[in-house]
């Protein structure tokens, strides 16, 4: 399928097995470390405003349905459902670092643990999952101390500055230095088709105060109204956190703008699935 894409560089790669068709990047294929993958609408068996590779229990499809997509899902990444570990996303900072105890949770068995929008490990074997309808997925690999943690980062969850906090847990508790992390802020709704009320520009205004990068995140359209780019306003957050910019890829696909390749809230106005990403360390 043709892509509207924002970078003629390719930053993601589109990919196929069997009929799952998902995305990776190749800055984290490149450190051999991990298994990593964000989803597609593509190559599940959900129906309806579902279709096909939705991920979500919650939205009103069908369990078995929902089962089977990730059964798929886990076939890809050659992984077990009892390795995949999912979030519990309310739009917060909260983090969770989780371990083989935690397989299956979110799937298998329900999660014993709430508002959790970032999931951490340095088990091998155990796979990161979070979701996705236009917020922003955060992927990082510590390539030194062999840690991983995925996060989901709506405007709130940016705006907070989840990419740092994320660092910040990861230097506690595994020793991680930002300088040995690679990351990638992946597929989510670009600054174009985002538009957001006065307040929440506003908040970013007073978050982001850096020489020029209110105006690099924020184009005023008049009328209390402007368009957010959350991809900068990340990309903002880990540089400043101490990832260097050669380790940090930037999607270039919009969900808003391929709604019918992957699912976009503002785009289906509400009526639809859940993308998913994930990322593990190779057993």
């Amino acid at each position: 399928m043709a892509l509207y894409r924002h970078d003629s560089r390719m930053q993601m790669k589109q990919n196929r097995s069997g009929d799952v068709e998902y995305l990776t990047f190749p800055l984290l294929e490149q450190t051999g470390m991990v298994r990593h993958l964000f989803t597609t609408r593509a190559g599940g068996v959900s129906s309806g405003i579902y279709s096909t590779m939705n991920l979500s229990y919650t939205r009103g499809d069908e369990k078995e349905a929902v089962d089977e997509n990730f059964r798929r899902i886990a076939r890809v990444l050659a992984c077990e459902l009892d390795d995949i570990v999912c979030s519990d996303q309310t739009h917060t900072v909260n983090l969770k670092i989780v371990s083989r105890a935690d397989g299956g949770k979110g799937i298998l068995r329900p999660r014993d643990y709430t508002d959790i929008d970032g999931l951490l490990t340095d088990e091998p074997g155990i796979v990161l999952a979070t979701f996705y309808a236009d917020c922003v997925p955060l992927y990082f690999v510590d390539t030194r101390r062999k840690a991983i943690a995925l996060a989901h980062s709506g405007w709130r969850g940016t705006v907070a500055r989840m990419g740092r906090c994320v660092i910040d847990r990861m230097q506690e508790a595994y020793g991680t230095d930002p300088s040995d992390l690679v990351a990638a802020i992946g597929p989510s709704i670009c600054q174009a088709c985002y538009e957001v009320s006065e307040d929440v520009a506003d908040a970013f205004a007073k978050e982001f105060r850096g020489a020029g990068q209110a105006d690099e995140i924020l184009q005023h359209k008049g009328g209390g109204k402007y368009q957010l780019d959350l991809w900068r306003a990340n990309e903002i957050v880990l540089q400043e956190a101490g990832i260097a910019a050669e380790r940090i890829q930037v999607t270039d696909l919009c969900t808003c703008h391929n709604s019918e390749y992957l699912f976009s809230h503002r785009a289906s106005h509400g009526m639809r699935g859940n993308l998913g990403a994930f990322l593990g360390l190779l057993p």
